[in-house]
């Protein structure tokens, strides 16, 4: 973990750079992707969902099981009952914006997990700077 700057521009301009973004998604969705059967089934999506959105709270295990199945609906668009790629690319495009437009464009200093979406999107704006 490390502590970092980011403003919405840095969260926008990374997923606006469809090389960098797609192949974030490519590379999270084939790490996620247990079973290598191009589809992401609710047990291993909700690996994410456990890893990256951990309740620190103690709650009720059928209300933590409806918050799950919530998420998954989400992302699985076609309601097939799995999240294929262009469903997680598409949802995780719309998660990290509209952080973006609740952050604004004040800048804030963020605790981000290293591998996570939010820290690509710092490196990669770092490493535009120092192109």
């Amino acid at each position: 973990m490390s502590v970092e700057v980011l403003d919405s521009a840095t969260i926008v301009s990374f997923v606006e750079d469809d090389e960098a973004f797609n192949v974030t998604i490519l590379n999270r969705f084939a790490h996620l992707d247990a079973d290598h059967d191009g589809l992401l089934s609710y047990a291993e999506l909700l690996r994410v969902f456990e890893t990256h959105f951990g309740i620190d709270v103690k709650m009720d295990p059928n209300e933590l099981a409806h918050v799950y199945e919530s998420l998954f609906v989400q992302f699985d668009h076609d309601s097939n009952g799995t999240v294929d790629l262009e469903e997680f690319k598409s949802e995780t495009k719309r998660i990290m914006l509209a952080m973006a437009n609740g952050m604004g464009f004040l800048p804030v200093q963020m605790v981000l997990e290293e591998g996570s979406f939010l820290k690509i999107a710092v490196e990669h704006e770092s490493a535009k700077l120092a192109a």
